[in-house]
């Protein structure tokens, strides 16, 4: 378990690595197979403590999950959940919240959901507005569209319900995975702009995999009742949002590595830190199943980019962007405010720490490109995403930095160290 991290700046990366499994095809994959009525394997499965959260909480519902020697989880879905026999425990993982409580509505009891402090001030009101104009009977037990959230099984009726785009895809694939087990079609349709769009262009792309049928036309989805989940396996592909870190940290250092398991043809919407580092100067050079970059020798261009559709890159497309010759722009970062942390007041304080000069501008940050860092003593404020993104900003900073309660890594990306390592970083673990 770690505890305290120590980054050494000044390191010189090299060699190959093997992107970490993707996080969000695991936990999609992991639902759909536990609803399919027979034995799926998941190949190449991504284990940490989100997707963890998901596999328990599926083994709750009825699920059968079991690991071969090789790694592979087999899965004996059941289309007829059961109720559980205990507290949902969601642990921190806002995927497994939002995706599991319209699930949660197919079982025949109660099932409560909860989690850790973070997750328990994430919003969900949103979900339970739908669910409930889709005749499930769910609340936040506290009366403030937060969890712990009950839910009232029986099944869900299906008919029209109309949920905002704009606050988290998570809450429409949550509905999706389960209005195809409604008594009725279904429709939701969305009263904002759909933002993370990528995000359910996965889900349909697992969703259709396992024989699923929805239609999606522009603002609506489409989902017709009395459907079937089927057995189907998977290998899962890189992860982009995790591999983001590693790409960076080779650009902001001049230095050259490739990564592995990374599919030019992904869906994954922050494959999009491609452009972003051929815009900011890097080399990279993009193969069927891995990824070389090479840092530019002098800085980083400065870079704009709207960052709705792909908010889990702006903390590493900040740390770019301090190394960046002039001025930044990192778009439509509203939503941050609503992650494991406030991601735009944590980015704020703790790369300041580290002589960034950040600004926040409404939706926008604007960062004025310094060049070089200096350490410091770093709190990632229980978030993954910034935990990384300031060990990455440490390789460009002068001295030791310490990264306090960093096993918050283990969230998504349980191997960065090792893999830092492996490139050539020197970390050591206190």
């Amino acid at each position: 378990m770690l505890t305290d991290i120590v980054v050494k700046g000044g390191a010189l990366l090299s060699g190959s690595v093997r992107a970490p499994p993707s996080k969000s095809y695991t936990h999609r994959a992991i639902i759909a197979a536990s609803l399919s009525n027979g034995l799926s394997e998941i190949r190449n499965a991504l284990l940490c403590d989100d997707t963890l959260a998901t596999i328990d909480a599926c083994q709750k519902l009825g699920a059968e999950i079991s690991r071969a020697d090789d790694g592979t989880l087999k899965i004996l879905g059941s289309p007829r959940l059961k109720t559980p026999d205990d507290v949902i425990n969601c642990r921190d993982s806002g995927s497994t919240m939002r995706f599991m409580t319209p699930i949660c509505a197919l079982a025949d009891g109660i099932s409560v959901l909860t989690g850790g402090k973070s997750l328990r001030s994430r919003p969900m009101g949103p979900l339970l507005d739908a669910l409930d104009q889709l005749g499930v009977k769910c609340y936040s037990t506290r009366g403030d569209g937060r969890p712990p959230i009950v839910v009232f099984g029986g099944g869900i009726r299906g008919g029209e319900a109309v949920v905002r785009g704009d606050v988290s895809s998570q809450f429409i694939t949550g509905l999706l995975f389960a209005s195809p087990m409604a008594e009725r079609d279904t429709s939701i349709m969305l009263s904002t702009s759909l933002e993370s769009k990528p995000y359910v262009d996965m889900t349909l792309d697992v969703l259709e995999k396992h024989g699923i049928v929805v239609e999606w036309k522009h603002t609506s989805f489409n989902i017709p009742s009395g459907q079937e989940y089927r057995p189907r396996s998977h290998s899962i592909e890189g992860d982009y949002s995790s591999a983001a870190f590693l790409l960076a940290a080779a650009a902001i250092t001049g230095s050259r590595i490739r990564v592995e398991s990374l599919f030019r043809d992904s869906l994954q919407g922050d494959r999009l830190i491609v452009r972003i580092l051929s815009e900011a100067g890097a080399r990279v050079n993009v193969y069927e199943n891995f990824i070389d970059v090479e840092g530019p020798a002098g800085p980083l261009n400065p870079i704009n980019v709207d960052m709705r559709d792909n908010p889990d890159l702006v903390p590493v497309c900040a740390v770019l962007a301090c190394m960046a010759e002039g001025e930044s722009i990192i778009g439509g970062v509203r939503r941050l405010r609503f992650k494991e942390s406030d991601r735009v007041e944590a980015l704020l304080a703790e790369l300041s720490k580290m002589n960034a000069d950040i600004r926040v501008l409404d939706d926008k940050l604007v960062v004025r490109g310094v060049r070089r860092l200096k350490a410091a003593e770093i709190d990632p404020h229980g978030d993954h995403r910034i935990a990384m993104a300031c060990a990455v900003a440490a390789l460009a900073a002068d001295g030791e930095t310490i990264i306090r309660d960093a096993e918050c890594i283990n969230k998504s990306y349980p191997d960065f160290i090792r893999d830092m390592r492996l490139l050539g970083v020197e970390i050591l673990e206190r």
